[in-house]
């Protein structure tokens, strides 16, 4: 058999949102060096503050300033610490109830080794020397060895010049795929322009792309059969938001496609026709990429369209 393959994979998704009232403080007050939390209905200050009581729903908006130091409630060790993680050298990953504070903000320790840390201990914040109005304003805590500061915060208006507004949160899974057995054979039919999937011995249904074993019966599926090329439209979206790095223009359609030959309808973008045109029963054919080993769309054939029993265990 020949080797598996294997390739680094990035899944990227920088999320934007406006702030409200409350996170808007609680971050600009990070800019500015200073930890406000909100007081819940019974009395709880809550650090991080949120909108609205966990209890009650009520609305939140009596904000209040806590100490910069406080006490671990909990920690785990992580020696080997991972890239854009808060430090690059190994730390604690940490829970610190701030004085004043009755609930805990995680965040990492700056310790020299897990023996150094415990259940209890007293840090305190250790700013970052440029911030800019986020968590990581906070670089990290350290231990602390002074008197704590006051069981009972201030109360604060939240108001600061030039306050924060909204935040990107980029949210990044970065690892190794290795797709297997069956999915490295229909990778490497897609340099050939062919569509391989595998039968199921049970039931005979062809999956594609194959998964290496039937999901329906649960047993190991070995016999490759190859489908298509050309397929039928099995239901579609209009896509109207241009994606970032994707250099096609909105609008276009992507769809759920089952190539003549398989039991479960695969993605593809559909092209060469008004995207007011495409339809359920859509009879398409792959246009494949210019020295790449993949399709880059689908197209009309200009046959008569499907009828809908043909396809419709598969929408």
């Amino acid at each position: 058999m020949s080797d598996v393959l294997s390739a680094p994979l990035v899944v990227e998704f920088p999320f934007t949102r406006s702030l409200g009232p409350v996170q808007s403080a609680f971050l600009t007050g990070l800019r500015e060096r200073t930890v406000l939390g909100v007081r819940t209905d019974d009395g709880t200050v809550l650090v991080p503050p949120v909108e609205y009581d966990p209890v009650t729903a009520n609305e939140l908006g009596d904000l209040v300033e806590v100490a910069p130091t406080g006490t671990v409630t909990t920690w785990a060790w992580n020696p080997s610490p991972r890239r854009d993680q808060p430090l690059d050298t190994p730390f604690a990953w940490v829970l610190v109830r701030l004085d004043g504070a009755g609930t805990a903000l995680l965040h990492v320790l700056d310790a020299p080794g897990p023996d150094a840390v415990r259940t209890g201990m007293r840090v305190r914040i250790r700013w970052a020397a440029t911030r800019t109005g986020a968590i990581t304003d906070i670089a990290c805590f350290e231990p602390y060895e002074g008197e704590p500061g006051p069981t009972e915060p201030a109360p604060h208006s939240g108001e600061f010049t030039d306050p924060v507004t909204g935040i990107v949160a980029p949210a990044c899974l970065d690892y190794v795929h290795t797709p297997g057995r069956a999915q490295s054979a229909y990778i490497k039919a897609l340099e050939e322009r062919r569509t391989v999937g595998e039968r199921c011995p049970a039931c005979r249904k062809v999956y594609v792309p194959p998964r290496g074993a039937c999901p329906t019966c649960g047993v190991a599926t070995a016999e490759q059969v190859e489908v298509g090329p050309r397929g039928t439209v099995t239901t579609f979206c209009i896509v109207n938001i241009k994606a970032k790095n994707l250099d096609i223009e909105v609008p276009y359609v992507y769809a759920h496609i089952a190539l003549d030959g398989a039991d479960l309808a695969l993605h593809g973008r559909i092209a060469g026709i008004p995207y007011d045109q495409v339809r359920m029963g859509l009879r398409v054919e792959p246009v494949w990429s210019e020295g790449a080993r993949h399709v880059d769309h689908y197209r009309p054939t200009g046959e008569p369209d499907a009828d809908y029993d043909t396809y419709k265990e598969l929408v």
